[in-house]
């Protein structure tokens, strides 16, 4: 049992140290697409979305799997103390990323105009696309090095290296996006159509700090692993005697493990750029014009979904660290720390994922002005219906890891088909019999993320035994940030009236905001304390989890 809580709480802890990474990456994420969205505006936003939905499936197909792979691969063997087979299943997994990611940059650089003009008819988003292409490579790299220290336990280089990466690439893309922006207005006035060649252009800068950021993140990795050599040849040289396996096995082995996590990622993310071609076909058929489709798809994919991306990265990087210690567990056949493991992974993420749903609801219009200076009544009301969509896509993502930690390959891909052919019958339906248009593609994405949830649900409980505790881990949640929300509200309206008194109407903004967002907080630690929510024992796992029960005890909430 103690065995049990110690890896819990290391679990915890590393699974902890990367979402906070996420979160900081993701709301760096959020701070530099306020200048860009400035400078590019909802068009330039189509544009950039287009490019990097593209380069994302390509990423997908090339690479995007081998992280988590090589993880669960390695740790499996450390696991067993024979870090000389995970050290060689590295090397195949690097040469492989290499090939991949070589091939998939072909692809995109060369196949550029075909899919940007005749498929998702957004031919201004070429020149973000060719940009993007060499990133390709460099990520699928980057990606192998994390992998591989995820997998020996660490989190800690992945999550530097997230946040170096945004670093720079919200710096880069937002001085490329100026200077480019300026220079396809120039191009743009000779050719008479100034508005489509500067936003393409400032589109390419954004794209620009991507590609910059990678770099930076590889050099960094690079550093890390060139260091942490020594010591790896060290180990091994410990390491109990094993049977060195041969590169073809590991290979073959890798591309077993890669392809179902491949499918399964590649349908599960593969909606975002289905939808973007189906809205846009159906939109122009419909009779829409070329701008109002790229307005309403900018403010959808640089507005709404940035915001909602940021809650579900927790969910995305809990799933990648539960992968590792979950295949151990599983490889030892140890029954009651597996069924543990994802106990705790679905209660921290229900716990976090509900309080943002329902703050983004509460503060959509706020939020919307604050970030990106826009009133507009279809943003802040895409906000308030796709908010639920945070707690759907954070469980069926974190499902997903769940599903694959336990060796169950094949059930993420069944249930993500599925989903996703009931996804597009529901966006022709809400868009064709209702005529719904945007707002149909966020109603359509909040059921398959739903029906994600629902299949992968079934698919736990079958394979692991595991029978989810519904009080403790949804309702309690919800109910906290009920509560949270009336207090959120109502302290923003009193703040904001009163500031408004003396001060502008975005000052008073921003500090009902910010001052609303630290009580709801306050409000909902205490409702989830008083409700029984979260337990001493249960407390103490988290990082810091010892100085928030002291606290807590002093308050007399425990």
């Amino acid at each position: 049992m103690g065995s049990n809580r110690k890896s819990n709480s290391n679990f915890i802890v590393q699974g902890s140290i990367l979402a906070f990474a996420s979160i900081i990456s993701r709301i760096i994420g959020l701070i530099y697409r306020v200048p860009l969205t400035a400078i590019i505006g909802d068009v330039g936003n189509s544009y950039y979305s287009c490019a990097f939905e593209i380069y994302s499936l390509l990423l997908l197909i090339s690479s995007c799997s081998l992280p988590l792979a090589v993880s669960k691969l390695v740790s499996a063997r450390v696991a067993k103390k024979d870090r000389k087979n995970a050290y060689r299943v590295f090397k195949v997994a690097f040469l492989f990323a290499i090939v991949s990611g070589t091939i998939a940059a072909l692809v995109l650089y060369f196949g550029a105009e075909f899919i940007t003009g005749t498929l998702l008819k957004t031919p201004f988003s070429i020149f973000a696309v060719k940009i993007l292409a060499p990133t390709l490579i460099i990520v699928a790299i980057l990606g192998v090095i994390r992998g591989f220290f995820q997998g020996l336990g660490t989190m800690m280089p992945s999550a530097f290296s997230q946040v170096i990466e945004q670093i720079v690439n919200a710096i880069v893309s937002v001085v490329a996006a100026y200077y480019l922006f300026s220079y396809g207005a120039r191009i743009g006035d000779v050719l008479g159509q100034k508005e489509n060649y500067s936003a393409a252009y400032g589109a390419a800068g954004g794209t620009l700090g991507t590609c910059i950021g990678a770099v930076s993140a590889f050099l960094f990795v690079g550093f890390v692993f060139l260091i942490y050599k020594k010591v790896l040849k060290r180990q091994m040289r410990k390491d109990a005697r094993v049977r060195t396996e041969s590169y073809s096995r590991i290979f073959h082995v890798l591309i077993l493990t890669v392809i179902p996590v491949l499918i399964s990622t590649t349908i599960y993310n593969i909606s975002s750029i289905i939808d973007q071609g189906i809205f846009k076909n159906v939109a122009f058929m419909q009779g829409y014009k070329a701008k109002d489709i790229d307005t309403w798809w900018g403010i959808f994919s640089g507005k709404y979904k940035t915001l909602i991306n940021v809650p579900i990265s927790i969910a995305s990087s809990m799933a990648s660290s539960c992968v590792p210690s979950l295949a151990a567990a599983f490889a030892e056949n140890n029954t009651r720390a597996v069924k543990s493991q994802i106990n705790t992974a679905i209660r921290f993420i229900m716990i976090v994922a509900f309080p943002c749903a329902v703050g983004l609801g509460v503060l959509a219009s706020p939020i919307l002005q604050l970030l990106f200076n826009d009133s507009r009544q279809m943003p802040e009301l895409m906000l308030e219906v796709g908010v639920i969509s945070v707690v759907f896509y954070s469980l069926s993502t974190l499902t997903n890891g769940l599903l694959q930690g336990i060796d169950q390959m094949k059930a993420p891909i069944k249930n993500a088909a599925i989903a996703l052919v009931a996804h597009v019958g529901v966006l022709f339906v809400l868009m064709y019999g209702f005529h719904l248009n945007i707002y149909a593609v966020v109603y359509a994405n909040a059921f398959f993320a739903l029906l994600m949830c629902i299949l992968n649900g079934r698919a736990l409980k079958r394979y692991s035994g595991y029978r989810q505790e519904i009080k403790k881990t949804y309702v309690i949640p919800a109910v906290s940030s009920l509560i949270m929300g009336i207090s959120v509200l109502l302290s923003y309206k009193g703040i904001f009236s009163l500031f408004q008194l003396f001060a502008g109407k975005r000052l008073s903004n921003a500090i009902a905001v910010i001052i609303s967002i630290l009580i709801g907080v306050l409000v909902y630690a205490v409702a989830l304390l008083l409700l029984k929510g979260i337990g001493e024992e249960e407390l103490k796992r988290f990082p810091k989890g010892y100085v928030f029960v002291r606290i807590a005890k002093k308050f007399r909430l425990l």
